[in-house]
């Protein structure tokens, strides 16, 4: 089985813990996968009918729907695609990796910008061996809630949990301001149509406002290394479900393998009950 991910753009995750693999979905690709996310957010979305101004700080940010994957069989081969899921196995340089959930992230034209955060302390994974891929169906510019980057902040042992989905006027830490971090000034990168971002679950990051008059359409999924264990008894779904206890392996239905699968196979739908 050939790479997809070469040796500078593995050297440049390793230090900067973010990085775009170019050309990993086709333009047929992305115009069935837009799609089926497009009607799967509005699926979920169906009985909000505020505007924007009447939601939360979170909620406008972005729209968050998440483990589209389950209920929706048009994304299942987004966030189980073999080309993304392979290139996420290889930046982590592990020989299997595993779905912890996936996500829409849709910024309203018109959205506040994302608070800066990391992603692993939402999470009771107890070795950060974790990354998000970020898929933007049409591309991502600084206009549009392009993503920014602190290179290097998963190398410097801060793990922080920042409140990020407070009220309407409750405004989170500022973990740029943290001291590890402080001196490192965000990158920000826009990515073109068919490439996809990753970054790894200790990088600081955050989103530019959308001050286009366009959503920003982002689909993620995020990847865990198979083996990885359960941290601790904070609750998320992704381990309540299939009974994961503290130390246990996080393994089960709800968080299936992602890569490698046989050509063509999808997992199925999960039989665990929804927490």
């Amino acid at each position: 089985m050939s790479t997809l991910v070469g040796p500078e753009l593995a050297a440049a995750f390793g230090r900067d813990g973010f990085v775009v693999v170019p050309d990993l979905l086709t333009e047929d690709e992305l115009a069935r996968f837009g799609p089926a996310v497009d009607a799967a957010v509005a699926d979920r979305q169906r009985h909000d009918h505020r505007s924007l101004s009447q939601k939360s700080r979170y909620e406008q940010s972005f729209q968050q729907c998440m483990n589209l994957w389950e209920d929706h069989p048009g994304v299942l081969p987004l966030t189980f695609h073999s080309r993304i899921s392979q290139a996420a196995a290889e930046l982590l340089g592990v020989g299997a990796v595993r779905l912890w959930h996936d996500q829409a992230l849709y910024k309203e034209a018109g959205g506040r910008e994302t608070d800066p955060h990391q992603d692993h302390p939402y999470w009771p994974i107890a070795e950060p061996d974790q990354l998000t891929a970020w898929i933007p169906f049409d591309g991502s510019t600084r206009d549009a809630g392009a993503m920014a980057y602190l290179p290097g902040s998963h190398r410097v042992g801060l793990d922080r949990f920042v409140d990020i989905f407070g009220a309407f006027d409750s405004e989170p830490e500022d973990i740029l301001s943290h001291p590890d971090v402080a001196s490192i000034a965000p990158v920000l990168v826009e990515v073109p149509r068919g490439s996809v971002a990753f970054h790894h679950g200790l990088t600081v990051h955050l989103a530019r406002p959308n001050t286009s008059d366009r959503v920003r359409r982002v689909h993620t999924a995020i990847y865990f290394r198979d083996g990885c264990t359960r941290s601790s008894g904070f609750p998320h779904p992704s381990v309540e479900r299939n009974q994961i206890e503290v130390g246990e392996v996080i393994a089960g239905d709800v968080t299936p393998i992602a890569w490698p699968r046989p050509d063509g196979t999808f997992p199925g739908v999960p039989l665990a009950t929804p927490a």
